[in-house]
């Protein structure tokens, strides 16, 4: 066991189920039928190895913090690449019909023969509708979070027409907005606003309120007033909070984005593009769209993220478990 748990063991159980597996899709590929139970008791035998040789990176022990970090990142890319082989093995080897579910083999293809497409639907939808909705939505959102903190007023007045807001569908609101906006991204960015307004102003507000009173009343002992204190002690203790909406906020705006193309655009974007290829049954390219926008999501994400991670390394969220 002993063996098992060094690098070399580890990289074993690692290298060695992907290198059988591509033998495997190879195989499948070649059958005109589907194979038999000896092939599927090889995939699943190969997928438990690979379970376990990823098991064994995770509670891997390693005092370098760079090597630490590197396994950290190599642990989710390896969960990423083994759904992507057994989906493959799944569809190459049941052949199901490409209509249904393509192999990612097939999505690759389309994927790499239709980059000038999918660019230009990604700075159609992306750089242009969701970058400016969202900067609108939260900012706006923001402000009118710091009006309301400062006025009980404005608290029981927006608050409720807050709610009514994030509370209609996006089928609803779409039509209005092309009809209000036009056929072009301004139109979406309408869209993405409502849909990042209400989850900002809602996560603000309760950071702001977010304090004890022991230390209101270490602000008021230096004299501290309304403005001092917010950007002092209240907006700092909040950024958790504006945080947690923008990571919330940076998903909502892709798919509202994305939904409300399908109601009307030019002859481009990624909610057009999806629409128009299902009707024409090409789904490689309609998964082709969804790896771009899964991706699109997962870096936006993943950038707020690590902003966050930098400008809220005191919060006790992202302090390092001494216990792992």
């Amino acid at each position: 066991m002993n063996i098992i748990r060094t690098p070399v063991g580890i990289a074993f159980f690692v290298i060695f189920p992907i290198t059988v597996a591509y033998i495997l899709i190879q195989q499948a590929l070649s059958f005109e039928k589907v194979p038999g139970i000896g092939f599927w008791i090889t995939v699943i035998t190969i997928w438990l190895m690979a379970w376990f040789g990823v098991d064994l990176l995770a509670n891997y022990k390693i005092r370098s913090r760079f090597l630490d970090r590197a396994i950290s990142l190599l642990i989710p890319v390896l969960f990423g690449v083994w759904l992507l082989i057994l989906w493959q093995l799944i569809t190459t080897g049941f052949k199901v019909p490409t209509v249904l579910l393509p192999p990612p083999s097939a999505i690759g293809v389309r994927f790499a023969n239709s980059l000038p497409t999918l660019w230009a639907d990604f700075q159609q939808t992306f750089l242009k509708a969701v970058v400016f909705g969202y900067i609108v939505g939260c900012g706006s959102a923001f402000l009118v979070a710091i009006a309301i903190d400062r006025s009980p007023f404005l608290q029981r007045g927006l608050m409720p027409i807050g709610n009514l807001v994030s509370a209609l569908p996006i089928v609803g609101v779409a039509p209005i907005m092309v009809m209000w906006f036009g056929f072009d991204w301004h139109s979406k960015a309408a869209v993405v606003i409502i849909m990042t307004f209400f989850p900002m102003l809602v996560n603000t507000i309760a950071g702001l309120a977010d304090n004890t009173t022991i230390q209101r009343d270490l602000m008021k002992t230096y004299a501290a007033g309304y403005s001092q204190t917010l950007f002092m002690m209240r907006l700092p203790q909040a950024m958790p909070f504006i945080f947690n909406a923008l990571k919330i906020n940076s998903t909502l705006a892709l798919i509202g984005a994305i939904v409300a193309e399908f109601f009307g655009t030019p002859i481009v974007g990624m909610g057009f593009r999806i629409s128009t290829e299902v009707g024409r049954m090409n789904v490689d390219m309609v998964w082709a769209e969804i790896a771009v926008a899964a991706l699109a999501g997962s870096a936006f994400y993943g950038a707020i993220a690590l902003i966050e991670r930098k400008s809220t390394f005191w919060h006790p969220s992202m302090r390092p478990n001494k216990h792992s």
